[in-house]
């Protein structure tokens, strides 16, 4: 009986690529056979309703096996390669997102440092404006310092000018 069911089998697995028989659809193995062997088996007065591969042995002297090897071999490297792949196109959309939402965040810090400066122009202006009002002795005396503090400011500066230039008015001792 093992014998008859083995030579089917073996029979209809040789007719198939090995693609085939390690796919998993055994029922389509198995199907065809089961027929035939239930023919042998009934003079025994059994009746076989299933049969189950538990290995394929495949030969050892020949090229099938590293063959096979180099295709799983293969498969696993494109699987690798897909993933890499997928992965870099991950990486490049969250790139440019981040740089999409840096270029948006510089670009509305700009707008609101734009606004704040404007506003604190308009407040030193509406200052020095209140302040010339109050008192433009002072006023001029306070624009003439922060003139002088502009011109030497790195230290090295050097003014030709004349004795009379107003630049100088404050400059000018009383005695």
């Amino acid at each position: 009986m093992a014998p008859n069911i083995r030579d089917s089998l073996r029979t209809e697995i040789n007719a198939r690529t090995l693609q085939e028989v390690v796919s998993g659809d055994r029922t389509t193995v198995i199907g065809k056979q089961l027929d035939a062997i239930n023919q042998g088996a009934g003079t025994l007065g059994v009746k076989i309703l299933d049969i189950r591969i538990k290995r394929i042995e495949l030969p050892q002297d020949s090229d099938v096996v590293s063959s096979v090897y180099d295709q799983m071999r293969s498969q696993r490297l494109q699987v690798a390669s897909q993933l890499r792949a997928e992965g870099v196109e991950q990486s490049q959309t969250i790139r440019a997102k981040a740089e999409r939402d840096r270029a948006v965040l510089l670009a509305e810090a700009e707008r609101d440092a734009q606004k704040l400066r404007g506003e604190g122009d308009a407040e030193a202006a509406r200052l020095y404006a209140a302040a010339a009002n109050k008192d433009p002795g002072f006023y001029a005396f306070q624009r003439s310092l922060e003139a002088y503090r502009a011109s030497f400011t790195d230290g090295q500066s050097v003014i030709v000018l004349d004795r009379d230039d107003p630049f100088l008015q404050y400059m000018k001792s009383d005695r």
